[in-house]
C-alpha cells in the first residue's frame, strides 16, 4: 500500500514542476486573504444568531445535501460576491503538497519535487511558509543545487575544484561532516558573483599574467603545446619536448630523439604523440619519456596530428593524411592514405563522423572517418589555410589572408567571415561562448561564437577584445573557462588567468592593452 502511495505521489508531482513555480510566486507574495469588514459593514447581532441555527442543521446534512445548498445559495448571488468567494476558495483548492507529504514520512518525495526548481525559485519557495522553509533547510537544497551544478557544468566544475569548495560537496571523507544549510545557502551567491567576475574579465579583458622564458640554445620559437591543471608540455623549433610544471612553472623534464623540429604533439594519461619537420611521428612514455615507437610513413614534415579513441590521423607538407588504427603505443597500424589536397596538409581534427582538413591550396576538405571516403569540399579563403578546429557541425578555420571563417560541415555553407587579424592567422580553438584566435600579428582575439553565429549581429560587435603581450607571431594556443595558453615565435609561453585577477582601479579602453600582473620565469635549458 505505502510503495502504491509513493508512486501515485511522485507521478502527481512530475506533472506539478511547472505549476510549483508559479503556486510559490503567488504563496510567497500574497497577503492574508480574509476580510476585514467595515465597521458600517460590521455582523449584527440578528444575522449571528441565524447563522449559528443555519450553521447547525447544515451539519447535520448529507454532502450531496450540503452541496445542494450551497449551490442554491450562489446561484442567488451578484457577480461581485461570486468575486469574493472565490478568492476564499483559491487557496483551499491549491494542495500543498511540499507541506503534506513530510506528514506522511515521504520527505524525500517533497525534497525531489523541489530539487527541479533552479536558484530563483528555490529563493522564493523559501518565503512560501515556515514548513516550506524547514523542508528546504532539513534537505540541504542549496546544497543539491551546487552539487548539481558541478555535474553538469564544467565552468561550475573547474570553479569547484579551483577555488576549493569542492571538499564540501558529495559524499564527506571518512571522519568528516557536511557544512550546515547556511553555508550552502550564503555559498551560492558568492559563486553567482565569481562566474560574474570571471565573464567581466573576459569581456575587457583584465587578466593575470604568466610568463616562461623557455631559453632555448638554438633555434627559438615554441610552435605546439597541451596543458592540463598541473602541467604544460611544448614542443620546441630546437628539436626537443619540454614538460613544464604548472605549480612553479619549472622545467621537469626535456625529452630529445626529433632531429627536426617539434611541430605538433598530443598526450593523454599514457603517451606523448610529437610530429616533426624530420618527417617522423614519435611516441613517448609520458611519465618516464621514454620513446616506445617511431612511425617512418610521410616523406616531409609532419604538420599537425590527432588521436583519440583508437584512431590517429597525421598530416603532412608533403599534402597527404595518414589514418592510423592505435591499438597501443606500439600496436600503431596504417589504416589509409587520403589523397586530394594540392598543397601542402596543414591541420587535421575528427570525431566518429569526418576526418576534416585544411590546406596551402585554400581549401578545406571533408572525410568520412570510419570509411575514409571523400564526402566535400568547402572553398571559400583567398590564400592557404594554417589552422582548424571542428567540433558537431561547426568547423572554424584560419587563413593566410588574414580571416576567419565559419562553416556548416553538412552542407558546406560559409556562415561568418571574421576580420581582424593583420597577419595569417595561425591558430584557432572554440568552445561554447568564445573563438579565441592567435596569428602572425603577435595578437591574441577573443570573439563572441553566439553572436559570430548570429547573421544580424553587427562585425564591430564580434570581436570581444585583443590581447597584446607576445613580441612575436603566435604559433599556437589553447584555452579554457579560465585561462588562455599561448606559445610564439619569441621563444615564451603565456599563461593569461582571467579568474585570479585583482580589481583594477581604472578602466582599460579597447585600443590598450588590460590591466594585468606578471610573474616571470627564466628556465635554463636542461
Amino acid at each position: 500500500m505505502s510503495s502504491t502511495i509513493t508512486e501515485e505521489v511522485v507521478m502527481e508531482s512530475e506533472k506539478s514542476i511547472d505549476r510549483l513555480r508559479s503556486y510559490i510566486s503567488a504563496r510567497s507574495t500574497s497577503s492574508d486573504l480574509s476580510v476585514d469588514l467595515d465597521p458600517a459593514n460590521r455582523l449584527s447581532p440578528v444575522y449571528q444568531e441565524q447563522h449559528a441555527q443555519i450553521m447547525k442543521l447544515f451539519l447535520n446534512w448529507s454532502e450531496v445535501e450540503q452541496v445542494h445548498f450551497v449551490e442554491d445559495i450562489l446561484s442567488r448571488m451578484c457577480h461581485h460576491q461570486h468575486g469574493q468567494v472565490d478568492l476564499f476558495l483559491k487557496p483551499m483548492l491549491q494542495r500543498d503538497f511540499i507541506s503534506a507529504l513530510p506528514a506522511k514520512g515521504l520527505d524525500h518525495i517533497a525534497e525531489m519535487i523541489l530539487s527541479y526548481l533552479d536558484a530563483k525559485s528555490l529563493c522564493a519557495a523559501e518565503l512560501v511558509s515556515k514548513e516550506w522553509n524547514r523542508v528546504i533547510c532539513d534537505g540541504m537544497m542549496w546544497r543539491k543545487l551546487i552539487e548539481q551544478m558541478v555535474r553538469i557544468d564544467p565552468l561550475w566544475s573547474g570553479l569547484s575544484e579551483r577555488r576549493g569548495w569542492n571538499v564540501y560537496l558529495f559524499r564527506p571523507k571518512p571522519g568528516e561532516r557536511h557544512q550546515d544549510h547556511d553555508f550552502y545557502r550564503k555559498l551560492y551567491p558568492q559563486i553567482i558573483k565569481d562566474i560574474q567576475n570571471l565573464e567581466n574579465n573576459w569581456r575587457t579583458g583584465h587578466h593575470t599574467l604568466q610568463r616562461i622564458v623557455c631559453r632555448s640554445e638554438t633555434s627559438k620559437g615554441v610552435y605546439c603545446l597541451q596543458y592540463d591543471d598541473k602541467k604544460i608540455i611544448s614542443g620546441l623549433r630546437d628539436n626537443t619536448i619540454k614538460m613544464w610544471q604548472r605549480d612553479g612553472l619549472e622545467c621537469s623534464q626535456v625529452l630529445h630523439g626529433h632531429t627536426g623540429s617539434v611541430l605538433c604533439l598530443q598526450y593523454d594519461d599514457n603517451v606523448i604523440v610529437s610530429g616533426s619537420s624530420d618527417a617522423t611521428v614519435r611516441v613517448w612514455n609520458i611519465k618516464t619519456g621514454d620513446l616506445l615507437n617511431t612511425l617512418i610513413h610521410h616523406c616531409e614534415a609532419v604538420l599537425h596530428l590527432r588521436f583519440a579513441d583508437g584512431l590517429m590521423v597525421t598530416c603532412s607538407k608533403d599534402r597527404s593524411i595518414a589514418v592510423w588504427d592505435m591499438q597501443s603505443a606500439t600496436d600503431i597500424n596504417l589504416r589509409r592514405v587520403l589523397v586530394g589536397h594540392r598543397a601542402a596538409v596543414n591541420v587535421v581534427d575528427f570525431d566518429q563522423k569526418y576526418i576534416v582538413s585544411a590546406s596551402g591550396d585554400r581549401t578545406i576538405k571533408v572525410w568520412h572517418t570510419s570509411t575514409c571516403e571523400f564526402v566535400r569540399t568547402l572553398n571559400g579563403h583567398k590564400r592557404g589555410i594554417a589552422c582548424l578546429q571542428y567540433h558537431d557541425r561547426l568547423v572554424v578555420s584560419g587563413s593566410s589572408d588574414n580571416t576567419i571563417r565559419l562553416w556548416d560541415v553538412e552542407c558546406g555553407a560559409c556562415l561568418r567571415v571574421l576580420e581582424g587579424h593583420e597577419e595569417l592567422v595561425r591558430c584557432i580553438r572554440f568552445d561554447n561562448k568564445r573563438i579565441v584566435s592567435g596569428a602572425y600579428d603577435g595578437k591574441i582575439k577573443v570573439w563572441d561564437l553566439a553572436a559570430a553565429l548570429d547573421p544580424r549581429a553587427p562585425a564591430g560587435t564580434l570581436c570581444l577584445r585583443t590581447l597584446v603581450e607576445h613580441s612575436g607571431r603566435v604559433f599556437r594556443l589553447q584555452f579554457d573557462e579560465f585561462q588562455i595558453v599561448s606559445s610564439s615565435h619569441d621563444d615564451t609561453i603565456l599563461i593569461w588567468d582571467f579568474l585570479n585577477v585583482q580589481p583594477s582601479p581604472v578602466e582599460v579602453t579597447a585600443a590598450q592593452s588590460p590591466s594585468r600582473t606578471y610573474t616571470y620565469v627564466s628556465n635554463v635549458s636542461k
